[in-house]
């Protein structure tokens, strides 16, 4: 699809982009129902585990695949970054509010302008680090340190914003001769090896419920990124950006009305502040005619 005709289609990639945005909202909400009955390590080794049903479609892709040994390695990194990711972000949701996950998880598309300037020579424009600043001056609007307890989820969040910008930067270098197909195929095995170790370690025999929890996760994970893609195939990224502030919105009301949690308006604040800062982010690299490098901040890619 060329860039012209996404541009003529912003409602549509507006509305696929909410209906992404609302699907990954119920994947969290999912996760933050299980509480503490499934450690959060073995509950995320369960839902990469049920999740690699969705690669069979993808099997002879995979196989037709021609990998060097740098690919592999490539792969192999990701993988164990990416599941480190993982398990903090499946900590985090069992230590601090549905709210503050999400806005906090916002700062990882920050994370990503700043490591394509470091390690792919990426220009850091003088607007971008003032973006990255206010960014960073939200995540401290959120976290507050000095008034308030800064706890182990949310130290949790930002490893997890910090390893999933690294997983991108890796995948960023990947997409240019292997297909995304194959990156993502990979991606799911990779992680799923990389958390059993570590899931053997904490298991315990889980209930139908927890399994058939774990398994709407997958399905919701794979459903938001497919309507992901649509929303970026339909509509430039600059246009779809701004939708995702909506999901900060649902799992603000979703934690107050469901799971009894208070809301936070600092929390809403810094994650606005944020969210603006990765918005103006992605309007430059469109101004500039430029390959987006920053992806949707809509939700943790897991």
């Amino acid at each position: 699809m060329t860039t012209l005709a996404a541009q003529s289609r912003p409602l549509a990639g507006m509305f696929w982009m909410l209906t992404a945005g609302a699907t990954f909202v119920m994947m969290t909400a999912l996760v933050k129902s299980m509480g503490s009955s499934m450690h959060p390590i073995q509950a995320a080794f369960l839902r990469y585990l049920l999740g690699l049903v969705f690669l069979i479609p993808a099997l002879r892709a995979i196989m037709n695949a021609r990998l060097t040994r740098r690919h592999w390695t490539l792969f192999g990194i990701r993988g164990g970054i990416h599941a480190v990711g993982v398990m903090l972000w499946f900590f985090a949701m069992t230590q601090i509010p549905l709210a503050e996950v999400t806005a906090m998880n916002y700062l990882t598309p920050v994370y990503v302008t700043l490591g394509a300037a470091l390690f792919l020579g990426e220009k850091l424009a003088a607007r971008r680090i003032a973006a990255v600043l206010v960014a960073l001056i939200g995540a401290a609007i959120i976290l507050r340190p000095g008034f308030r307890e800064v706890s182990p989820g949310h130290l949790a969040m930002l490893g997890t914003s910090l390893t999933l910008g690294g997983s991108y930067l890796l995948a960023k270098a990947m997409v240019e001769d292997v297909s995304p197909a194959v990156v993502v195929a990979h991606l799911s095995g990779w992680v799923t090896l990389a958390l059993t170790p570590f899931a053997i370690m904490v298991w315990t025999p889980p209930s139908l419920h927890d399994l058939g929890v774990l398994f709407l996760v997958a399905c919701f994970a794979t459903g938001g990124h497919y309507f992901m893609t649509l929303a970026l195939q339909a509509a430039p990224v600059a246009v779809t950006q701004p939708v995702t502030f909506l999901q900060l919105i649902w799992a603000t009301l979703l934690g107050a009305l469901v799971f009894n949690e208070g809301v936070d308006i600092w929390v809403v604040t810094g994650g606005t502040i944020i969210l603006g800062a990765v918005s103006f982010i992605t309007w430059r690299e469109a101004v500039l005619k430029r390959r987006a490098l920053t992806p949707p901040s809509i939700a943790p890619k897991l």
